[in-house]
């Protein structure tokens, strides 16, 4: 699997286009592009690449995760996947929470509603689905062979805040848990900020001492 990040946005999400080598199939996640030349370079390196969208795909329901689905599902006529708990995210409710964080896109509804187990599959990659709520109750993690994209569950130093309509701190420890049993070597793809890996987290996120 190839992995291409992009920084977008008013609070820098990480927005990755994750594609099979073999047949470039790809997804997109977590597209919170809401700026004209964000947008461009996001549909060039796509086109470049050679690429076929298929999916969608959002961590959780937050604007600055989804506010680009409604701009990538119009280029690439591609489903729009979030987990069943966010939905009500999306849609109608999705552009008055847009409009309140000054967004200038929002996402339209749901093609499909994901599930904790639900395997996410393009080309030859297959990633399943892990429900890591806590940043809010639909929140999802990704998790490959060698690698994990948490969303914004879990950052390198660091963990999504609990502090927001929907967020839970009790869900958030439990999902911590979860992840903690990960296997070491996987490296870590947030929604914000650098990449890390599960060994570094265990050894020097706070937040994970005790779990």
């Amino acid at each position: 699997m190839i992995v291409q990040k992009f920084t977008v946005g008013k609070f820098l999400t990480n927005c990755y286009v994750l594609y099979c080598k073999k047949t470039k199939e790809a997804i997109i996640l977590d597209p919170g592009v809401d700026r004209k030349h964000e947008t461009e370079a996001l549909f060039k390196s796509i086109s470049e690449n050679m690429l076929e969208v298929r999916l969608i795909v959002n961590t959780h329901g937050h604007p600055d995760h989804t506010c680009g689905n409604g701009v990538m599902k119009e280029k690439f006529n591609a489903q729009i996947l979030i987990h069943e708990e966010d939905k009500h995210m999306l849609g109608k409710v999705g552009r008055e929470i847009a409009k309140y964080f000054g967004f200038q896109h929002f996402s339209p509804s749901a093609d499909m509603l994901l599930h904790d187990g639900d395997i996410v599959k393009f080309g030859a990659i297959s990633l399943k689905v892990i429900h890591t709520p806590g940043h809010s109750h639909g929140s999802i993690s990704l998790l490959g062979k060698k690698e994990i994209f948490t969303g914004d569950t879990i950052f390198a130093g660091s963990i999504g805040r609990t502090d927001f309509p929907g967020s839970s701190q009790h869900e958030m420890q439990q999902s911590l848990k979860r992840i903690a049993s990960l296997p070491d070597y996987l490296e870590v793809y947030p929604g914000h900020g650098p990449t890390t890996t599960i060994a570094e987290e265990k050894r020097t996120n706070p937040f994970l001492h005790g779990i």
